[in-house]
């Protein structure tokens, strides 16, 4: 089973190089007990070693590493405080969600990965970042969502492991692509709620939800 500093390691280096931050931008967080390990404040994602991993008791949000934490710590503590069932918090700026939610508009689903493997996406309009007041609104939606779209500034999601916050990220970045591609060609057609019913119930799809979960 990989440690978590192994974990943290391997997404960090994948929503780089899957081009869903760019630089320093972007944080994730995984929790260990009481406490949670946090991406520091201003390194490269790809050049973090497991030393430079920021421990920080949950509860109280004392920091008990010489490096600062991410600026957005308190989004992070947030998440993991109202939500005991989640291991892993993860944050970035995925162009096509950004771009597409910049317009007020939500991200349709239009293919099947998404209603069957996403429950629901809240949204929030734009929060001034790294704030108290970001972290206060994602602590009121995260409760009922894996999944939170910041306009003009990025999304979040989180997981049972961080295998599947980053796949959750993957599917909201692909509808928004998706979305962006069909509107230039016409008016897209998003799947009818019955039909997101209807995928959800997928035995298959149950089963890969099911691997989403598990650490490997």
């Amino acid at each position: 089973m990989s440690t978590i500093f192994e974990q943290l390691k391997l997404y960090a280096n994948k929503i780089v190089q899957t081009g869903l931050v760019v630089g320093a931008g972007g944080n994730l967080s995984m929790r260990e007990g009481n406490f949670m390990f946090i991406s520091p404040s201003g390194f490269d994602l790809q050049e973090i070693e497991d030393h430079h991993w920021v421990k920080v008791n949950i509860q109280t949000g004392e920091i008990l590493s010489d490096l600062k934490p991410s600026s957005e710590v308190e989004m992070h503590l947030e998440c993991f405080r109202k939500r005991p069932d989640i291991t892993a918090v993860l944050h970035s700026h995925p162009s096509y969600s950004v771009a597409v939610s910049s317009t007020g508009k939500d991200i349709p689903m239009l293919f099947p990965d998404g209603p069957a493997m996403i429950r629901n996406v809240s949204y929030l309009d734009y929060i001034i970042p790294t704030t108290e007041l970001l972290a206060n609104a994602v602590g009121e939606v995260i409760g009922d969502t894996d999944v939170i779209v910041m306009r003009n500034h990025g999304v979040m999601t989180v997981g049972k492991t961080m295998k599947e916050a980053f796949f959750f990220m993957q599917i909201i970045e692909e509808s928004a692509k998706v979305f962006s591609i069909a509107s230039s060609v016409g008016v897209p057609r998003s799947l009818t709620e019955q039909e997101c019913i209807d995928l959800r119930n997928l035995s298959s799809e149950k089963y890969r939800s099911e691997l989403l979960k598990g650490r490997n």
